[in-house]
């Protein structure tokens, strides 16, 4: 009965560790090739460890594209994003979680049918809205709706969670006199690191890499975000593909570094919301 148990552990960890190593081949292979020449990078068979590591690679992409100026503006849009995010959704799903008020559950449904809408429909209507009131080619088109609701998706992420924290915390804080906000500051906060973290690690990701909202609302080159000097360094530098493997690696090192060290919150907050794959 042990063996068997662990012949079935073997194969599990197995399977698991080649689907790993499959999933993880193409960031091999793009670390790879930025260390290779252009000479190296077509060969056949395809070599993974460069005989000549070109370091140069990384020092060209500094030299060759304004990448500190994209890295500063991804920045910034990123955390503001964030706080947006954080701090509206979790408002919002206070409200449906935590209040009892008329027509919560159905408002509620509606927010969450909003997640079946494209964001191609609402894409023109955004741009007319944001013509209007004069917002192109600056960042408000790509933050400020972050402070309005944060996203069906996150809302009801923290809805869930804040559905398994005990309702008597609630009800002795009103008790002793609190309001409604300092409940929600004070304790389902403080309660909902876990989820916190999670929303604002999704959100990270989407902020990082979006490329359609800056070459939507961003005419200025300088004002770009990484993902957009990204796209123009591509079209300037369509043979260097060593170069543009160094910058692909330099984008996503940041993102890799995130998720590593606050992977343990990203699991926790979707366990304890109680979705799961």
């Amino acid at each position: 009965m042990k063996r068997n148990k662990l012949y079935r552990k073997i194969t599990v960890y197995a399977a698991l560790a080649l689907v790993s190593l499959v999933l993880i081949l193409p960031f091999l292979w793009i670390i790879s090739t930025s260390l290779k020449g252009d000479e190296d990078i077509f060969t056949t068979p395809p070599q993974w460890i460069p005989t000549d590591l070109r370091w140069e690679n990384y020092s060209d992409v500094f030299e060759r594209m304004p990448y500190l100026i994209y890295f500063r503006n991804s920045v910034f849009v990123t955390v503001m994003t964030i706080i947006g995010v954080v701090l509206s959704s979790s408002l919002v799903a206070y409200a449906f979680a935590c209040l009892r008020w008329p027509g919560r559950n159905a408002l509620f449904i509606f927010v969450l049918a909003t997640m079946m809408l494209p964001m191609q429909v609402t894409m023109i209507p955004m741009f007319v809205l944001f013509k209007e009131l004069g917002w192109l080619n600056t960042y408000k088109p790509l933050i400020v709706p972050a402070f309005f609701g944060g996203g069906a998706f996150n809302i009801f992420l923290l809805r869930q969670f804040f559905l398994t924290i005990p309702k008597e915390l609630f009800e002795a804080a009103r008790i002793d006199g609190c309001s409604e906000f300092r409940i929600y500051w004070n304790i389902v906060l403080p309660l909902a690191k876990p989820a916190l973290a999670t929303v604002a690690i999704l959100t990270f990701m989407f902020s990082w890499n979006d490329f359609l909202g800056p070459l939507i609302y961003l005419s200025d080159q300088l004002k770009g975000t990484l993902a957009l000097g990204l796209a123009l360094f591509v079209g300037q530098h369509q043979t260097e593909w060593g170069m543009l493997m160094a910058a692909s690696v330099l984008m996503m090192l940041p993102m890799v570094l995130i998720f590593f060290f606050f992977q343990r919150y990203f699991i926790k907050g979707f366990v304890m919301s109680g979705i799961k794959g």
